[in-house]
């Protein structure tokens, strides 16, 4: 009977690593699970683009948009874990978990966490009549002022929600939340001083930035980041500790076969390496990130518990 078991393990083994051999044999359905435009759309287009031309097979980006990624991700947890379903997701996958009150899926059991793929470095910014320069200037008047102080953000626990609201609890300080439906009308009235200030992801807010329309006084994650290398993060900036880096990642339905999993990660690792996407990514505000393989699936739990806390410590909830 043992020998029996040993020899049905071989062969299963014998047939997941043709297959991987042989993958991709068809098309590959890339599921983003937000409008066409956006950080995860740019990324996963670019992505690929370079696959399609690496294994000779169409990747099809297929754009799901519906529940802050909800409807997306949920299409690939139902689809067959054979490598021909990927998802192209941000943290917002995470989050989500704490947000909803139920999710038509697990999100840490239904999917397999496949890598990291880049990040997307997320910017405090101010109206220039706002009088702060700093971190320390925004906390000083924000206790000055408790609850006089607004700020704008992409929807009620959005990842620029939960920035601030991060921010709020270790500062210790009442800021006026104002939720908009989506990065650019949060901008927009930012630019027209419905509210006063904004946790806004790069592509979203660099522009105004550069221009001088909008004052950066801060960016959300541990380092700084390269496309603004002068501008101090918020932890260095008189808030110890702070760090919350919203981040984009490839996903695919539980139990992908590991060498499936292997040649993904394997060639997405060389695509994001090369200038050419470098450079093509960085022009939209998003850092290329790579972390080891074996390490991902820690990461996203670690995330997954650490999104719980702050969604809790905020109060944000999406029925």
């Amino acid at each position: 009977m043992k020998k029996t078991l040993v020899a049905i393990a071989a062969g299963l083994l014998a047939v997941t690593g043709a297959y991987a051999q042989t993958y991709p044999a068809k098309p590959v359905r890339m599921v983003v699970p937000w409008p066409a435009g956006g950080s995860n759309d740019v990324v996963g287009r670019v992505v690929a683009q370079k696959l399609s031309a690496a294994w000779g097979q169409q990747v099809v980006v297929d754009n799901r948009p519906g529940a802050a990624g909800v409807v997306g991700s949920e299409l690939v947890a139902r689809s067959p874990a054979d490598g021909y379903t990927i998802m192209v997701h941000s943290g917002t996958h995470v989050s989500n978990a704490s947000l909803y009150k139920k999710l038509p899926y697990d999100t840490l059991k239904d999917f397999t966490p496949v890598m990291l793929i880049a990040a997307q470095p997320t910017l405090l910014v101010t109206h220039p009549s706002l009088p702060v320069k700093s971190v320390q200037d925004l906390i000083r008047l924000a206790r000055a002022q408790p609850g006089k102080v607004f700020y704008c953000s992409s929807g009620n626990g959005s990842a620029p929600h939960l920035s601030a609201a991060l921010f709020t609890t270790m500062a210790k300080v009442s800021m006026e939340h104002v939720p908009y439906k989506g990065g650019g009308p949060a901008l927009t009235a930012l630019m027209s001083g419905e509210c006063q200030l904004m946790f806004g992801t790069m592509p979203t807010v660099i522009s105004q930035v550069k221009s001088g329309r909008l004052r950066a006084v801060g960016i959300t994650s541990a380092k700084r980041s390269k496309l603004l290398p002068d501008l101090p993060t918020i932890g260095e900036s008189g808030l110890p500790g702070y760090e919350l880096s919203p981040w984009i990642a490839i996903f695919a339905p539980a139990n992908l076969p590991k060498p499936i999993a292997d040649r993904i990660y394997n060639d997405v690792s060389r695509i994001l390496q090369s200038p050419d996407v470098v450079e093509s990514l960085s022009f939209q505000g998003v850092e290329p990130m790579l972390m080891k393989q074996d390490e991902f699936p820690e990461f996203v739990k670690s995330e997954h518990a650490k999104y719980a806390r702050i969604v809790k410590a905020s109060g944000a909830q999406i029925d």
